[in-house]
């Protein structure tokens, strides 16, 4: 029975993550290890600068008082006696699109579990006020974790899941990244103090909904399913600065 690595950016107590394993459970045996408190937009943070709390919560899971990145680590090099046949992370409260990746402690779960050579997918849903049906997710990430099972991935890449709001989808589409950025995300409000103190998030999102990319398959309807590589490299930029720009003497 392969084992298969569960982890997110929402908590240990997040019914996401609860739903995710259940989900997974006749796939193989399901280890949690996952932050203690929520860590929602934390990136690819790494805790560094203090040592990190390790409580065996039973029935193989498992809460870390770091990061999802740290998770990924001490799970792989603490916890596991072997390296998992697959991770899974989310599933997470709210999209993963577009320009979220860089923000997303979901995907750099995946991201790190990829660079250690894991197999790994990130799983996100859009939420617009509602409550997430997780379970409505269940086929879709069933299928997608047994191919990847049955399968692997390419080298040095994961596959980023996104469903749309409330889990109802039309399809399921392979797509590309695409761009969703916040336009006046700050909110300047008074403390208790009368001090100014400024609120990052909200406002509206400026998006790139045309196209093959995952921003506009949720947007109609559809789960966007983006492969994502591990070397951000432009490639073709890279060539053509070859070719146009001198970098003699600046060394």
């Amino acid at each position: 029975m392969p084992t298969i690595f569960l982890t997110n950016d929402d908590g240990i107590h997040a019914p996401g993550l609860a739903a995710l394993r259940e989900m997974l459970a006749p796939l193989g045996r399901a280890v949690v290890v996952a932050p203690e408190r929520d860590n929602s937009a934390v990136s690819h943070a790494l805790t560094m600068g203090r040592p990190l709390r390790l409580q065996d919560m039973g029935g193989d899971r498992f809460a870390v008082d770091g990061t999802p990145t740290d998770c990924v680590i001490i799970g792989l090099a603490r916890i596991l006696s072997e390296k998992p046949a697959l991770l899974v992370s989310g599933i997470n409260r709210g999209a993963n699109i577009g320009d979220d990746i860089s923000y997303s402690g979901t995907v750099s779960a995946a991201i790190e579990a990829t660079m250690y050579g894991v197999p790994a997918m990130a799983v996100s849903m859009a939420v617009f006020g509602e409550t997430p049906v997780y379970e409505r997710a269940a086929a879709v990430v069933r299928a997608l974790a047994g191919k990847i099972l049955g399968g692997g991935l390419p080298d040095n890449t994961l596959v980023n899941v996104n469903f749309p709001a409330g889990g109802l989808y039309q399809g399921v589409r392979l797509t590309r990244q695409g761009r969703r950025l916040w336009e006046d995300p700050i909110k300047e409000v008074r403390d208790p103090w009368g001090e100014t103190r400024y609120w990052i998030g909200g406002g509206r999102f400026r998006v790139e909904s045309e196209g093959d990319t995952d921003v506009a398959a949720v947007s109609d309807g559809y789960v966007s399913v983006t492969p994502i590589h591990l070397d951000t490299t432009n490639h073709l930029a890279l060539e053509a600065l070859r070719r146009n720009w001198s970098l003699d003497g600046l060394d």
